[in-house]
């Protein structure tokens, strides 16, 4: 099948405010618990619906009091928590548009984010990302003025700061700036990498966020329902998880915060989420983490049989149901080793959602197997989050689900999936050239990804017709600027990132045979050496390395190069590994230098 479309079950008002939901939930149900917040003691303080709006209100007069005008662009650079939200309402409620930067940003990029977005003000997290902007503040015209979240500590903060500023305003100049603000404004920016240049910011509106939430709420009607409660963990910044979350808040679901990943899962136990929404890389570590228990405790070859059994009674699902002693085997280990694996998520959650990465089939059979469905869903920061996910009603685990309500998928004659419908962007910020080349001539969106599609609707990509890499983790990288630094560098003649779909980024060098002669001769290292020796030199590794720390200063942790694998040979024309311009085949060095790839991740 070439082209599948799903009718809408919703419309867009045209005044559409992301915020109106803060004050339609404190209107209609002011009790009702909508965050809850960490008590400093292993607990939780509610958040009705009522102090929400309190909040909201109080920092949009501050923002209003600090000189934000219609359509000012303020940015976040903080960790996932209720003050991002708190903010992120308020800036919309001032009639701004919400700048979303990745906390861990380096200084050159949040330079790029803040001087192209003429950023008036910025929001940051803590001392850490103070001192990123004081190295680039400088030379930023637009920005006005840095507030800090954390300075409560000192008696001060960016939300309290705010409150205070505005709190000789009344509450009416934020609703009247709220109803200015029309379905059609810029209601944030995103900032994608690209595989050259900059990175381009992704203007989505006040109606892109709204058709998403709507969309996400239509299909996860299960699960987005008030009294539920979800633990966040993804970063804000990254719009699956802030698509989702808005979705969550306007269906009145409880939502607590952390950016805690190393202690998810006693986080899991305590909160007892009843679904969770996250990236692939957290749900193999639940499943790797439940493995090495079992197999610690001598219990390893009850545990793997038990996998299989999951995997194969979910595949069950989807050809007919499983038999008598498919079923029986299954009720067996549900209680031996299933029940313990929905206690590791908290012991509520029935159902996830999976998304910024490939989740891989046989992960989410066994989950499905073993009493917790992944709904996997597919989708880019162009696309505000899922374009496409598995629901309850139409579930195909493998695939990435079927298009949203409202949307449409096609394949190009390319094989290129191409999108459609609400949640598509309408373009970047400030560059028509990039826009005009992101969609065809009909207005089809050109996802980059090769898919395919099925007789039932059902999506699944089958490759990447652009370089961008996906981590595990959800994060988008771009292998060029890493790539094109690290060859700077004279010892190094070719680099290639890897890292798709896997937990961290790495990459293939090959040295220079012109600069090596001179660098053995200064290191005192025989000329006749063998390449497989040389390789392994502790001088030479650590020049390679001192490179790759330099290199990995540019960007963010996240997508930092964290091991390397120095090659014997370089790649050339006659090798098969290079264009005649010298470009890398990637797909060539991929199958050459597979069991190097391996390695990097053994």
């Amino acid at each position: 099948m070439r082209e599948f479309e799903v009718p809408a079950t919703y419309t867009i008002p045209e005044n559409a405010n992301m915020s109106d939901s803060a004050f339609r939930h404190a209107e209609k149900t002011p009790d009702l618990v909508v965050f809850n917040t960490p008590d400093g003691k292993g607990g939780w303080n509610d958040v009705t619906a009522a102090e929400f709006a309190k909040a909201v209100t109080g920092v949009a007069k501050g923002l209003v009091a600090s000189g934000i005008e219609l359509g000012d662009r303020v940015a976040i650079m903080a960790a996932t928590s209720y003050e991002w939200v708190v903010l992120d309402f308020a800036i919309w409620a001032a009639g701004g548009c919400t700048v979303a930067i990745f906390d861990s940003s380096s200084a050159e990029q949040v330079r790029w984010i803040l001087s192209d977005s003429a950023t008036k003000l910025i929001v940051v997290q803590n001392e850490k990302q103070r001192a990123t902007i004081a190295e680039i503040e400088g030379g930023l015209d637009d920005l006005n003025e840095v507030l800090q979240v954390d300075a409560q500590e000192k008696g001060t903060g960016a939300i309290s700061d705010l409150v205070a500023r505005g709190a000789s305003l009344d509450d009416s100049v934020v609703h009247e700036r709220r109803v200015q603000v029309k379905a059609s404004s810029p209601a944030t920016l995103i900032y994608t990498s690209g595989t050259t240049g900059r990175p381009k910011g992704v203007m989505l509106s006040h109606s892109n966020l709204y058709a998403e939430s709507a969309a996400d709420r239509d299909i996860m009607r299960d699960s987005l329902v008030p009294g539920n409660r979800s633990l966040l963990f993804l970063p804000l910044a990254h719009v699956f998880a802030r698509a989702v979350a808005l979705a969550a808040f306007d269906a009145g679901v409880t939502v607590a915060h952390t950016a805690d990943w190393s202690t998810l899962v006693e986080q899991f136990g305590r909160y007892k989420p009843d679904f969770i929404l996250s990236v692939p890389r957290v749900f193999e570590k639940v499943f790797n983490g439940a493995k090495q228990k079992a197999h610690d405790g001598g219990k390893g070859k009850i545990f793997d049989y038990a996998t299989e059994v999951a995997i194969e009674y979910s595949q069950s699902l989807q050809n007919g149901g499983p038999g008598l002693v498919l079923r029986l085997k299954h009720t067996v280990f549900d209680k031996l080793v299933f029940s313990k694996l929905r206690e590791a998520m908290g012991g509520q959650c029935l159902s996830a959602v999976s998304g910024g990465g490939p989740l891989g089939a046989r992960l989410g059979h066994y989950f499905r197997g073993a009493g917790v469905i992944i709904y996997e869903g597919y989708g880019l920061t162009e696309s505000t989050a899922a374009v496409s996910v598995n629901t309850p009603e139409h579930i195909k685990v493998g695939s990435v689900g079927r298009p949203l309500p409202g949307h449409g998928a096609k394949v190009a004659d390319d094989g290129e999936l191409l999108i459609r419908g609400p949640v598509v962007f309408a373009g970047y910020w400030k560059n028509p050239e990039a826009t005009a080349d992101a969609f065809d001539a009909d207005g089809w969106f050109k996802t980059g990804d090769l898919g395919a599609i099925d007789e039932q609707g059902f999506i699944s990509i089958v490759g990447r017709k652009k370089e961008i890499l996906v981590t595990a983790g959800g994060k988008n990288v771009s292998p060029a600027m890493l790539e094109d630094s690290l060859r700077q560098h004279p010892l190094i003649s070719q680099v290639m990132v890897v890292g798709d779909g896997q937990p961290f980024i790495g990459a293939l060098i090959t040295l220079d045979q012109e600069t090596l002669p001179k660098w053995k001769e200064r290191n005192n290292i025989p000329a006749d050496i063998s390449m497989e020796h040389l390789i392994e030199n502790p001088a030479l590794v650590a020049d390679i390395n001192e490179a790759v720390a330099a290199t990995n200063k540019l960007v963010s942790h996240a997508e930092a190069i964290k091991k390397i694998r120095i090659l014997p040979v370089d790649w050339t024309q006659e090798g098969g590994e290079l264009t005649p311009k010298l470009s890398l085949k990637r797909n060539v060095v991929m199958k050459q230098y597979a069991v190097d790839v391996d390695a990097i991740y053994s």
